[in-house]
């Protein structure tokens, strides 16, 4: 692939299928909607709105995928980043429910769009382990009971025995099974469901920064070094690579960097330590996360954050450790490439999704959810715009919070090496 001037060399990037080049923005145009943002977000609302027979213009300012949507660890799972007990502290027991249950229907929704759209490039492969590295069990046993019996989602508990049908490693006491969630090659499902955006009568440009944004009045304005965006209404989706374009929304996302690396092709070494095709999650409060790619023939890594981008190379040698402490039989395993993306946080760790203005939209803060909490978000913004439901109010206590700027990233830090400490006080029996 002939990447783009400051495009991440990634696995992804590297087995990407669609090549097409999309143009910048030149001149002045109309739409029925402007979506600032081609990532899972934007372009997730952007074809929810085409199908009801909107006309959305899509402006990137890099490319398709350049951000965390083209560039995570591809999971897609029920969860919120913020917790079940903080989301219910903070909204109560039913809205937290309600909330959960737009989280499962994110993870149908977007194995839906992958088998209605026939995205083969998104090769999605079934199954979660959530691996325990302590010899603690109950709280999932129960965490197991309790979501069979509030929303009918069938997990399995897996003790130490059982996991050994599926990995080889010293380091795993307990896991839990969730089949149906599963992994996908994000970059790939993107890239399909822009060029859907398109068939539908969408308009997508790359290369199209957007450098001032009206939405004061009833047409709102948008404009990039070339051309010039005027619409009714406006979404601004901008994820871990918002900038000052809107204050107020920069303000209230915080940047986070993680990292990933991907193996040499070795699917005999491999093999002697995964047997799974499921994806895995490491459940430490600052856990990896990891999954078999190219049938089984790379090992594919991720987990790390900082606050500032850190050299993905230096970086990939901490996540070898831990790999290697989970797998000691794969030190001879080499990493072929290794790359960052920054995320987009809140403050309150949950989605921020609502109305700005008249009008006017944000979707953004999907740090460490899930790519299935971007799809539903996605789908449930469309909904309020064309008037079909209000469940976007769930999101309404998670609003646009001041995020703490530069002390908010010195406290996203010191809390993520706190929790480090947590989990290696747990795990140094």
């Amino acid at each position: 692939m002939t990447r783009p001037e400051g495009w991440p060399d990634t696995w992804y990037a590297r087995t990407a299928v669609d090549q097409h080049a999309r143009t910048a923005l030149k001149g002045p145009t109309e739409a029925d909607v402007i979506i600032v943002g081609a990532g899972l977000a934007g372009l997730t609302t952007a074809l929810h709105l085409a199908r009801a027979g909107l006309k959305p213009l899509v402006l990137e300012a890099r490319s398709i995928g350049f951000g965390a949507s083209g560039r995570n660890g591809g999971l897609v799972s029920p969860a919120f980043a913020g917790g079940d007990d903080a989301i219910r502290k903070r909204v109560g027991e039913d809205q937290a429910k309600a909330l959960h249950r737009l989280s499962i229907e994110g993870v149908e929704r977007l194995r839906d769009t992958i088998r209605d759209l026939g995205i083969a490039g998104a090769d999605p492969l079934p199954g979660l382990l959530s691996l325990r590295r302590f010899d603690q069990a109950q709280d999932l046993k129960d965490h197991v009971e309790d979501f069979a019996r509030t929303y009918g989602y069938e997990m399995t508990y897996l003790d130490r025995r059982a996991l050994a049908n599926h990995m080889t490693s010293p380091r795993y006491f307990h896991a839990i099974h969730d089949p149906n969630a599963f992994h996908i090659h994000p970059l790939n499902t993107l890239r399909a469901i822009a060029a859907e955006v398109e068939r539908l009568g969408g308009v997508i440009h790359d290369a199209s920064p957007a450098i001032t944004a009206d939405f004061t009045a009833a047409t709102k304005q948008v404009t990039t070094p070339e051309g010039r965006a005027e619409a009714p209404r406006i979404i601004f989706a901008t994820g871990g690579y918002t900038g000052p374009l809107v204050p107020r929304l920069h303000r209230a996302v915080l940047p986070i960097a993680t990292y990933m690396m991907i193996s040499e092709a070795a699917p005999d070494l491999i093999a002697n330590a995964i047997q799974t095709r499921a994806c895995m999650y490491d459940d430490r409060r600052a856990g990896d996360y990891y999954r078999l790619v190219e049938g089984g023939a790379r090992l594919l890594w991720g987990g790390r954050i900082t606050t500032r981008a850190a050299d993905p190379a230096g970086i990939a040698h901490e996540l070898r450790r831990e790999m290697l402490t989970a797998y000691p039989q794969l030190a001879s395993l080499k990493t072929e490439i290794s790359w960052s993306g920054l995320m987009g946080y809140s403050r309150h760790l949950m989605p921020q999704l609502g109305q700005m203005a008249p009008n006017t939209w944000h979707i953004t803060a999907f740090g460490g959810h899930g790519l299935n909490t971007t799809a539903i978000a996605g789908k449930v913004l469309a909904e309020a715009i064309l008037g079909e439901t209000d469940r976007i109010k769930l999101f309404t206590p998670f609003g646009l919070d001041w995020a703490g700027g530069e002390v908010g990233l010195l406290a996203a830090q010191l809390t993520y090496w706190k929790l480090q400490l947590q989990d290696w006080w747990r795990e140094r029996g």
